[in-house]
């Protein structure tokens, strides 16, 4: 969704249908991969599964196009495959390797295919860790008040502790979003009128 947002032309390839139609009922266009590889100048992978990007598409890929990976270990990109594919294969610079096909294209592989945002950047933003680890200390502050009360299993984290979050982020960032009215909080809480 950043992508899309900053202005890229984002197509979804799901197996999942019910992930794909949710993808589509979001704005984005959903398609086969063997149909995508064709159109796209960057993909990344973010399935947790293996060689999702195969020979098949290196195959159709445009030239210079930019393959990532960013949801499991270095196995999402079948890089074996490409290398055998390759004629030629050379490191352009850090987390950057070019591979060149038979025909002249050449496609650059990030960071080996690992995780992309581990293995060539500095790990997740600021602007979503200040969130994780204000969410762990609120946890924790939780666990000492509650500790008594709860057993011994896994617990999401209560939804007002992630509404608090939410909110010291936004006032954080001088974004103001509306309030309910009384009368918008008594209707909520009650059956009585519009049924």
């Amino acid at each position: 969704s950043r992508a899309k947002g900053q202005g890229a032309r984002v197509i979804i390839c799901e197996v999942d249908p019910l992930k794909a139609l949710e993808a589509l009922m979001d704005g984005y266009e959903v398609m086969a991969l063997k149909e995508a590889v064709s159109r796209g100048n960057v993909f990344i992978t973010v399935t947790g599964n293996k060689n999702v990007i195969r020979s098949e598409h290196f195959k159709k890929m445009k030239e210079g196009a930019i393959i990532a990976n960013a949801g499991h270990f270095n196995v999402e990109i079948d890089l074996p495959a490409l290398e055998r594919m390759s004629v030629n294969r050379r490191k352009i610079r850090e987390f950057i390797e070019e591979f060149e096909l038979p025909d002249g294209r050449h496609l650059y592989v990030l960071a080996e295919g690992r995780l992309i945002n581990l293995a060539a950047a500095e790990g997740h933003p600021a602007l979503v860790m200040d969130m994780s680890f204000a969410n762990q200390a609120l946890s924790v502050l939780y666990l000492k008040d509650h500790y008594r009360e709860l057993r011994k299993e896994v617990y999401s984290v209560p939804e007002n502790i992630d509404r608090e979050i939410a909110k010291l982020k936004l006032e954080s960032m001088g974004i103001k979003i509306d309030s309910l009215t009384p009368e918008q909080r008594r209707y909520l809480q009650e059956w009585k009128e519009g049924t």
